[in-house]
């Protein structure tokens, strides 16, 4: 492994396996699959869960509850285009790689099968499932290995890739900066969704650059010109409408999801958000 593969292996196997001990046998709880019972729909219940059959004969919301699976198939998938090469402390792919690291260290210390699939403009790896840290490992490190640079998001093709070729139902995890439509509503319907958007703080505050050339990191094509406070507010006002788009597409299809900073700790975030 590479120094740092090793830096992030060590660091998230410390926190992984060190700190979850006693009843926090994993940083998920499963969504279990297997029916249990119906009972009467209580406020907060996921509406995913309401058997429409039922309700309708007895005309109040029932919600199917299952039992918890001993063993879950978890699925973490990077999207690694060239805009996740940028970052002002860290590089966004570098901060994604420690994500899949604690995931996959948490699947693997809950004895559930771990599988990483990496996309860009393309599938790029598909990993076997396994219960193995010497899998994390491999896949921490090709994923450190990676070069975005060039690779354009293509988020169709990840999301219907990823709706082919995963055939058991998962734990999902989809890990990306989200910069760009997006459709999860498939995905959704067959696998339990929990979306992780990672960003750099510059990219949401950023100041007035002033005149100089900046270079897409997915295409290449470069711009040359002013970088004045007007082109900014421009700037943050189509981010701002990405980020509502995407936020009323995960809430309106019961999709669970977290924004993460790269100055932020992603254990202690993580954490926070799924429990």
């Amino acid at each position: 492994m590479t120094f740092a593969a090793k830096k992030i292996a060590l660091k998230t196997r410390k926190q992984v396996f060190g700190e979850m001990l006693g009843n926090n046998a994993s940083l998920f709880q499963g969504e279990g699959f297997e029916f249990a019972e119906l009972r009467e729909y209580i406020y907060g219940d996921d509406v995913r869960k309401i058997d429409w059959k039922t309700t309708a004969k007895l005309r109040k919301p029932y919600v199917k509850i299952y039992h918890e699976e001993r063993e879950l198939n978890v699925v973490v998938s990077t999207m690694m285009g060239g805009s996740t090469w940028f970052g002002t402390r860290r590089p966004k792919s570098e901060y994604m790689a420690e994500l899949l690291a604690i995931l996959g260290f948490s699947a693997v210390k809950n004895s559930d099968l771990f599988t990483h699939m990496l996309y860009a403009d393309r599938l790029y790896r598909s990993s076997k499932p396994s219960k193995k840290i010497f899998a994390v490992h491999r896949e921490l490190e090709e994923a450190l290995e990676f070069d975005p640079l060039g690779k354009v998001s293509d988020f169709a093709g990840w999301t219907d890739t990823l709706y082919r070729r995963v055939k058991k139902k998962a734990l999902m995890f989809l890990i990306s900066d989200f910069v760009g439509e997006v459709d999860l509503r498939l995905l959704s319907r067959k696998h339990d969704l929990f979306v992780l958007i990672v960003r750099d703080r510059f990219e949401e505050h950023p100041g007035s650059l002033g005149y100089l050339r900046l270079v897409d990191p997915e295409s290449g094509e470069s711009f040359e010109g002013d970088i004045n406070e007007g082109v900014m507010k421009e700037y943050k006002k189509a981010l701002l409408a990405n980020d509502r788009r995407l936020y009323r597409h995960l809430r309106k299809n019961g999709i669970r999801y977290a924004k993460l900073y790269t100055d932020e700790e992603p254990f202690a975030k993580l954490i926070k958000r799924m429990r």
